[in-house]
């Protein structure tokens, strides 16, 4: 099948919870647009958590731009599957122009401005939002002997439920959020082995996702300014949610350092113990989904494409919107991604005129 060429002001790849932001206030701009998805339903990520997932912050302190997201009844902390309601209403309400499932390979530069080349035909832009997030790209660390361990390893990307792991011996790698989480998920229904680089650091039980917000965004604003921001938390700490809590302070949730490497039966640690188990879950994180920016040759520092906020400096038509800190205080959270959204749109809208 043929598709027809198509141009728009301004082309956001990605229609998760970046992508309906940055449509927010494009569609208030006045500007033309559209933003391709490659997933066949809304929600963006949250249709792929696991199911004992939270928000770290009330209903109310966890909205996009224009549309708080409602309550969920017996729920002081929403779930995944009611963010992704919540996002799927949200397209709707504001009519936002989405076309799904559609694949961007390539976005390339040319004399009249940018070309998108899709599995469903090629489009054109004045300028590009890449909001693709980084569900897509889960990394996993190389450790020795990985290959040769027997039992089951999957990623944070792969897991779902404690259902299959009654009884089961797990290791659970990573300080972070998802470590902690899926590790006290776990731990009424298996033996788990936490693992993490660093000991990890749980927030006081009191902070939630609203200071979480506030203190990244201090911690960025004193980084742009050049100022000493030691002692600010970050987004890394743990925040200590109700099965967390529960599973720290039962004893079920200590952590044990970084093991050394992998046997066929499990891990073994610089001291010479050993823990043999079923399965090891590496809860190490993600990389931005970004291949489809090689062909604009925008460079990379530390693995990232250089950005003043979320403009990208090689080229001013490129935008990045809700990947982490180098693109905004906490751009890659419901609560904070709306601020570089509307950031990103009025940039654009001057650079098109």
């Amino acid at each position: 099948m043929t598709f027809p060429d198509r141009h728009t002001q301004v082309l956001v790849v990605g229609g998760g919870q970046a992508g309906l932001a940055a449509g927010y206030y494009l569609r208030r701009a006045g500007l033309d647009f559209a933003i391709l998805d490659a997933a066949r339903s809304p929600g963006g990520a949250w249709q792929h958590y696991w199911e004992s997932l939270r928000l770290f912050s009330p209903a109310a302190f966890s909205s996009l731009p224009g549309r708080p997201m409602p309550h969920q009844p017996g729920h002081e902390y929403p779930d995944a599957a009611h963010v992704v309601r919540y996002l799927a209403e949200y397209e709707e309400r504001y009519e936002l122009p989405v076309h799904r499932p559609v694949d961007v390979t390539s976005v390339e530069s040319a004399p009249d401005g940018l070309i998108a080349l899709t599995s469903h035909g090629t489009w054109r832009a004045d300028a590009v939002i890449f909001a693709t997030g980084s569900w897509q790209r889960p990394f996993t660390p190389y450790v020795p002997g990985q290959r040769d361990f027997a039992g089951h390893q999957l990623h944070t990307h792969h897991y779902r439920t404690a259902a299959g792991f009654a009884g089961h011996h797990v290791v659970v790698v990573g300080g972070g959020n998802s470590g902690a989480q899926i590790a006290a998920d776990l731990a009424d229904v298996a033996t788990v082995r936490w693992a993490t680089r660093r000991p990890p650091h749980f927030l006081p039980d009191a902070i939630d996702g609203r200071a979480l917000f506030e203190l990244a965004t201090r911690r960025v604003n004193a980084a742009a300014r050049g100022e000493h921001h030691g002692g600010v938390a970050s987004l890394g700490n743990i925040v200590a949610t109700e099965p967390v809590r529960r599973a720290r302070d039962s004893g079920l949730l200590a952590a044990h350092p970084m093991f050394e490497r992998l046997t066929p039966t499990g891990p073994v640690w610089a001291d010479g113990s050993t823990f043999n188990c079923d399965t090891i879950i590496w809860c190490t994180g993600f990389r931005p989904d970004l291949a489809a920016t090689r062909p604009l040759d925008l460079g990379r520092v530390n693995g990232h494409i250089p950005t003043d906020g979320t403009r990208a400096l090689a080229d001013p038509r490129i935008h990045l919107l809700g990947y982490g800190d180098w693109t905004g205080p906490a751009s890659a959270t419901l609560i904070g991604v709306g601020r570089t959204a509307r950031s990103a749109v009025q940039e654009i809208k001057t650079l098109l005129g």
